[in-house]
């Protein structure tokens, strides 16, 4: 990998875990910026004391999912974008950049966003800020059930912004960054192409279900590390007030797993910033030069699967392109392509 100016081998990341304040239930736009305001200026208190705490060296902050707003709960796509989301370069990510560039620090996150090229629609962005408050990375979640992704407007989506704009890496001074979103953990093939391009630190905004026992995505977070030979930054809300949901049921577990699988610091239930660690550059890229069993990497055989990826038919591209949809139609979709999947016989 070509050297970049500046580079950082070994720093402290934190995976910082903040309550999310939701805004189902603000009655305007006007206090919903109330709101996303409010959350702002605590994180820069917390981001300000919790770099004072475990060093100046602290130079990645990855936040929850949906931080700022909560996700939307039974909303018009309409109403939710209206009332919620932000622009692409909105006053909010003025504000966050401010953070970044006060501390010195690639500061990560989770947004419900807008984007002028989809008028009515709205993606669910994950972005990474670096210390000029510029953003490097924005990278719109792929899988979701209830929300509209790149796939569901496919081919104007790659007219806009080709594939490298859908699988996006920052190539930064702290190293490759690339980002997964909430429950794509859980796929595979998201980190596999991130890591096709380079990236060696997964940048994972969550809000998930925790628990002393295994669950799926925590078992993924060990198997994207080790299947890519990457870090992986994971960061989890504090629970979720103002909202109808117990505000516990997505709360701690916030974590750090390095390219070996091995989790270097874990925290658990509450607002914490006791989940940073070292990423030590160095040490990754060393494994991934060295030849044996154990690099996964480079003994990859991608041609063995692409033709069965090319003619596999699941879950449809384009069914948001140039048409106004309701809600229902996430779940229709998915229930029509159970349906096709069973009468093919592969489920």
């Amino acid at each position: 990998m070509a050297d970049i100016p500046n580079s950082i081998a070994s720093y402290r990341a934190l995976a910082l875990q903040v309550t999310c304040h939701t805004v189902n239930q603000a009655s305007d736009r006007h206090t919903v910026q109330e709101i996303i305001h409010h959350t702002i200026n605590r994180l820069a208190q917390q981001i300000a004391a919790s770099i004072a705490f475990i060093g100046f060296d602290c130079r990645l902050i990855v936040l929850p999912e949906y931080f700022l707003t909560g996700f939307p709960m039974g909303e018009p796509l309409a109403v939710w974008g209206e009332k919620a989301c932000i622009e692409m370069h909105g006053a909010e990510y003025e504000a966050l950049g401010k953070i970044a560039q006060k501390h010195q620090i690639f500061l990560a996150g989770n947004a419900y966003e807008l984007d002028p090229n989809f008028p009515g629609l709205y993606f669910q962005t994950c972005f990474v800020i670096d210390p000029a408050g510029a953003i490097v990375l924005r990278y719109r979640r792929l899988n979701s059930l209830f929300a509209p992704t790149p796939h569901d407007v496919w081919d104007k989506y790659l007219d806009c912004y080709g594939l490298e704009g859908v699988f996006p890496v920052a190539k930064t001074a702290i190293g490759n960054l690339a980002a997964v979103a909430s429950e794509e953990i859980l796929y595979p093939e998201v980190a596999r192409c991130l890591a096709m391009r380079g990236a060696e630190i997964f940048l994972h905004s969550t809000s998930e279900v925790y628990s002393k026992n295994l669950t799926p995505k925590d078992a993924a977070k060990i198997s994207r590390a080790v299947e890519n030979m990457a870090y992986v930054v994971s960061a989890n809300t504090a629970g979720l007030a103002n909202s109808p949901i117990p505000i516990a049921s997505v709360d701690g577990g916030s974590k750090i797993v390095d390219y070996r699988g091995i989790v270097l610091a874990e925290t658990g239930a509450g607002e914490s910033m006791a989940a940073f660690a070292e990423i030590d550059l160095t040490a990754l890229r060393r494994d991934r030069h060295r030849p044996g069993l154990n690099n996964l990497l480079s003994r990859q055989r991608f041609e063995l699967y692409a033709q069965s990826y090319s003619q596999a038919q699941f879950y449809p591209a384009n069914t948001m392109l140039n048409q106004e949809v309701e809600r229902q139609h996430f779940i229709q979709t998915q229930q029509q392509t159970i349906e096709r999947l069973s009468q093919l016989g592969v489920i």
